[in-house]
């Protein structure tokens, strides 16, 4: 006899079957919904924010987890993570000399586990370390966020060179992710630790966004000028937009091999 086929497992079917113009539709659609329900239910939207460096801080304990159970780094990708180290770097540095509060001691958290899995895959996990499937050169993300990040910035009252370096973090933030990417691109298969880790990224990138954009609908467009003039504010909400949807086609097959019972996660050619 068939199988019973579950809803989730129709609509994820169907969804498939899709063309790439209605998945985009369909993916904007379920964000801005999400959006609208995050509204409703979280009151101050700060929290929002607070709420994804704790969801990125978890994200790097599962990455401990497994390098302290597995004794293995297979599947990750040492260029992400310093990627990672250098915008959480420059961003606590901005922390301190312009805004000090709740996100730089999240940010030092964050910034001293990263860099012990750095520590980790460089040192005492080299063996397992797969260099051959990290081949995304970095330098390709780090100059061109430099050179925006001399173009456009904010224009607040601070150092040129601190609200330089401030720019500099965000667009390095929103394509940090791209070599792991690239080594699950390499490789095909995820294993479920750094499936976990990808995902909580990707959750932690969405709920920057929303923080981002309700508190420009909140603050009827006020906030945008509070951040500056000229291209400087679009571009803030642009990195955060363009974070989230970098890994939106991961997070879908995630939930989609979840809700399916299956451990290791197998992406489709084309989808990183």
């Amino acid at each position: 006899m068939r199988a019973q086929r579950t809803p989730i497992h129709t609509v994820s079917t169907w969804v498939r079957r899709q063309p790439p113009k209605v998945k985009a539709f369909l993916a904007v659609v379920a964000g801005m919904a999400a959006l609208v329900l995050l509204r409703f239910i979280v009151h101050d939207h700060d929290n929002l924010f607070v709420a994804a460096e704790a969801v990125h801080s978890i994200g790097i304990s599962v990455l401990i987890y497994k390098l302290m159970k597995e004794k293995t780094c297979a599947g990750l990708s040492l260029k992400s993570q310093e990627l990672t180290a250098i915008f959480l770097a420059v961003r606590l540095y901005c922390s301190f000399v312009m805004e000090y509060d709740i996100h730089t001691v999240l940010d030092l958290a964050t910034l001293g586990t990263t860099l012990w899995v750095i520590y980790m895959i460089r040192f005492k996990l080299k063996s397992s370390y797969m260099e051959d499937k990290d081949n995304f050169a970095i330098y390709y993300v780090v100059v061109p966020c430099a050179v925006l990040a001399l173009l456009i910035h904010p224009s607040t009252s601070h150092h040129l060179l601190n609200r330089i370096f401030w720019a500099f973090c965000v667009y390095l933030e929103a394509a940090s992710v791209l070599p792991q990417l690239r080594v699950m691109q390499n490789t095909k298969i995820v294993e479920p630790f750094t499936a976990h880790y990808v995902f909580a990224l990707g959750i932690a990138r969405f709920l920057s966004c929303a923080h981002w954009v309700l508190q420009v609908l909140d603050s009827r467009g006020h906030l945008l000028v509070a951040l500056g003039y000229g291209l400087w504010p679009s571009m803030v909400l642009i990195s955060e937009i363009v974070q989230t949807f970098i890994l939106a086609d991961f997070c879908y097959y995630y939930v989609k091999s979840v809700f399916g019972g299956q451990l290791v996660l197998r992406l489709p050619s084309g989808v990183v």
